[in-house]
């Protein structure tokens, strides 16, 4: 067996251990992505199926969108490896990080992520304000989400309003724009939902702003991300971000996609960012 001089060794090992992360990559012959279905399912499906597309000419391997029943079902399904890659709301991620001992990595977020907000949405001209809600009928979306259920909730209890006793009942819709439709519909007086949602509900005129409003809109806090595996290997877990750093809202594929995706671009994150969601989920008795 040959021996290398010791100056040869570090790149020589370097270059075994792309070479194996490589070949690990080849063999994986389909990516397996999910969502946590904060919209309808068509709506998902929608925005996934150009993202889809993309990833598979910058990967060079067959990706696949698997859909599931729940936001539990989300974090379930990479943990056990079922997926490989999945769009987490910053509660899910903090959610899949302890259920997995730490062993969910996120890669990217969009830029709007680093400042995301919710917003208190009414049709009752009597609601004003966070503590007009009290005695009332309120939606929250998913119970693990985190722009429609837990930032919201965090915000009412800073604000000495708390959920469980001040409302006369609490709902969950299940997904921000069943929220919209509960509140339009005159099922409960008020809601939180993802503001993102909310904009585009208002962009394609799918809600009457004349009877439907605003009144209050949190401050903002991380949200959403795509994370990964720590068992994924390093090199397709490295293309799969660097494949959402470089779409460019100037190219038309990249701005169909970033357009859907609701971001102007993708930015990288780390664990650290989703400390405060930590710390709002213990502190509601959510974690």
């Amino acid at each position: 067996m040959p021996v290398f001089p010791l100056r040869w060794r570090k790149p020589l090992l370097a270059a075994a251990l792309l070479t194996a992360a490589l070949c690990a990559q080849a063999q994986q012959k389909v990516l397996r992505v999910t969502a946590i279905p904060d919209e309808s399912p068509t709506e998902l499906a929608r925005k996934a199926a150009p993202l889809v597309k993309y990833l598979e000419s910058r990967l060079g391997m067959k990706v696949e969108f698997t859909p599931v029943t729940d936001y539990a079902a989300s974090v379930e399904t990479l943990i056990n490896r079922k997926v490989d890659l999945a769009w987490f709301g910053g509660f899910t991620f903090v959610q899949a990080s302890a259920r997995s001992g730490g062993k969910v990595i996120p890669l990217v977020q969009r830029a709007e992520d680093e400042k995301f907000r919710s917003v208190f949405i009414t049709a009752d001209p009597a609601v004003r304000s966070l503590a007009d809600l009290k005695g009332k009928d309120v939606s929250f979306g998913a119970q693990s989400s985190t722009s429609g259920h837990l930032m919201p909730r965090s915000f009412l209890l800073q604000a000495g309003v708390d959920p469980d006793k001040d409302f006369r009942r609490v709902a969950y819709s299940g997904a921000h724009d069943a929220t919209i439709a509960a509140v339009a519909g005159g099922k409960v007086q008020a809601g939180a939902v993802n503001i993102s949602v909310w904009e585009k509900f208002v962009s394609e005129g799918k809600v009457d702003t004349a009877k439907v409003r605003v009144f209050y809109t949190t401050p903002p806090y991380y949200d959403y991300n795509w994370s990964v595996s720590s068992e994924m290997p390093d090199a397709l877990r490295t293309a799969i971000a660097q494949a959402f750093l470089a779409l460019d809202p100037s190219t038309p594929e990249g701005k169909e996609i970033l357009g859907l995706q609701r971001a102007t671009r993708f930015v990288p994150t780390k664990a650290e960012n989703y400390q405060g969601i930590e710390a709002a989920a213990k502190s509601a008795g959510l974690l």
